[in-house]
């Protein structure tokens, strides 16, 4: 049982790194890790019920991610070519780590607005947008899954 253990810990570590990488599922992997840990005491020391609760979290900070950015770019009006380029630049962003992942979604979603609109104002409000939208879901996963941790290990330990 003491490799499941190790399991866990590293599914949930490799989440806590999902939740800064756009292609790993940060939250999928904590929920998973902290699942296993429950499991592994036959859900003793931590009830379904509490795992329940931390799965309404898992779902809140997974809509959030997904509904953060369609807002922010919505809500900046956003052309379909600055969506995709905001895609392309989060993609190229990985390769710069935690700063990438922040600047190339605003420079993919300025370059596909400009190209999409020939406004360098509008290139420049929906770049902002599309980084704040990442801004604010990392925030708010992050806040969530230090939360299910919390909740995890109240549980665990009382």
């Amino acid at each position: 049982m003491d490799w499941y253990w190790i399991v866990a810990v590293l599914l949930v570590l490799i989440g806590f790194v999902g939740l800064f990488l756009p292609i790993l599922p940060g939250i999928v992997f904590i929920f998973a890790g902290l699942l296993l840990a429950a499991w592994i005491d036959g859900f003793a020391l931590v009830s379904e019920t509490t795992m329940v609760v931390i799965g309404i979290f898992a779902l809140m900070a997974w809509a959030i991610d997904f509904f953060a950015s369609y807002f922010t770019a919505k809500k900046a009006k956003a052309s379909k070519l600055a969506l995709i380029g905001t895609l392309i630049g989060a993609l190229l962003g990985i390769l710069g780590g935690v700063v990438g992942l922040i600047v190339g979604p605003i420079i993919g979603a300025a370059v596909g607005e400009f190209i999409s609109r020939r406004n360098s104002g509008d290139a420049t409000r929906v770049g902002l947008a599309a980084g704040l939208g990442f801004v604010l879901a990392l925030v708010t996963k992050l806040v969530i899954a230090i939360i299910s941790l919390c909740i995890f290990a109240y549980a665990y330990y009382y």
